[in-house]
């Protein structure tokens, strides 16, 4: 089973929703960086169960512990290794579903392919495997402040049919964590609350987009042809439990544009050094490789599977069903999932810097 991701700075997530805990082994950090314990735990808290109605009632703290890798608050080089232990779990609850493939779920896939899966929560394939993500992205996040001062950021963008309208380039952390659904629109963020409570009371899910700019990221990142910069966030984005779709810049929007209208146009920078583009329908990327401008994406989420109305399915036996299903589930993904997103862009950009690093100490060649 596949648990790792990057090359340069390299991550491999462990453990499962109901085991003892889960983690994450990073690697290519470079030494002397400063890990301070409660920038990662803040990012845990922004992703962990129990924090508000509008998430799983599962009360989990989710508190760090770092197993290697630092010394004195600071990396020294080795491989960073960071343990979350499950204290609220309850695998009985999913005893009813042991021989029943849950719609939309990895039951079925997962034991087609490996003959044997974990019916507790869903195993790997539940979205607790992000916390080793989210650990390994606030050091990644570090990274990338500390030497580019490159700043990624995320919001809930839409809910079902409610559409926020965010402006990129002001967007603040304050205003994403202002209220609970994390949308920094403040009318669309009440309506968006008021539609998830409502479909919470009738037992069902809603999903939704979320949208991330990373801003002050240099020119040059990515690896053409096969590694591209928008091909490498799409893979860390379209990882992420639930997710169903990812675009960049204009999207699939831009299709509906002439390329007269979609071309972004160059004009001088204000200090020389490189030139800036009057639009942004790329996306901060282009050839597939950062142009110097804001990288501006979308992630579209699906709904949870995981609802109590009663669905049509089928048991080991091939029997058809009818499922209700039990458990502590979120009605809406996406107020978690904004952390998720920023992790797997700050690990994808993470270790594109360190990659790009290695070409430039190379010499002028002639």
């Amino acid at each position: 089973m596949s648990s790792s991701f990057g090359r340069a700075f390299r991550i491999s997530t462990f453990g499962e929703s109901h085991g003892g805990g889960v983690g994450v082994v990073v690697e290519g950090c470079p030494p002397r960086l400063a890990i301070d314990v409660a920038e990662i735990q803040r990012d845990l808290d922004r992703r962990k169960p129990g924090q508000s109605r509008l998430t799983t009632p599962r009360k989990e703290e989710d508190v760090v512990e770092i197993l290697s890798g630092t010394f004195e608050g600071r990396s020294i080089g080795s491989p960073i290794a960071m343990l979350v232990r499950n204290k609220d779990a309850r695998p009985s609850a999913y005893a009813d579903f042991q021989n029943v493939f849950r719609p939309s779920h990895a039951d079925y896939t997962t034991e087609a392919k490996y003959g044997i899966r974990n019916w507790q929560g869903g195993g790997r394939a539940s979205a607790r495997e992000t916390i080793g993500r989210v650990a390994a992205g606030a050091i990644a996040r570090k990274l990338l402040r500390e030497v580019a001062g490159v700043e990624v950021l995320a919001w809930v963008e839409r809910v079902a049919d409610i559409e926020a309208k965010i402006d990129p380039a002001a967007v603040s952390l304050e205003a994403v964590e202002s209220n609970l659904v994390r949308c920094p629109d403040p009318e669309a963020a009440a309506r968006m609350i008021e539609r998830i409570d409502a479909v919470r009371e009738q037992g069902d899910s809603l999903g939704g987009v979320v949208g991330c700019v990373a801003r002050g990221v240099p020119a040059g990142l990515g690896e053409p042809v096969f590694e591209k910069l928008e091909a490498d966030l799409a893979r860390a984005l379209m990882s992420l439990p639930a997710s169903k779709g990812f675009e960049i810049g204009s999207g699939f929007a831009g299709t509906l544009l002439t390329g007269s209208e979609h071309n972004d146009p160059f004009v001088p920078g204000p200090d020389s050094s490189h030139p800036h583009t009057d639009s942004n329908r790329s996306g901060g990327v282009q050839g597939g490789i950062s142009n110097g401008e804001p990288i501006l994406l979308r992630t579209a989420f699906k709904p949870t599977a995981t609802i109590r109305v009663p669905q049509q399915t089928v048991d080991r036996d091939g029997k058809a069903v009818t499922l209700e299903a039990r458990g502590r589930h979120d009605p809406c993904v996406l107020p978690r999932a904004v952390p998720m997103v920023e992790a797997m862009v700050c690990l994808v950009l993470a270790d594109h810097w360190l990659r790009q690093r290695a070409v430039d100490v190379l010499p002028a060649i002639d």
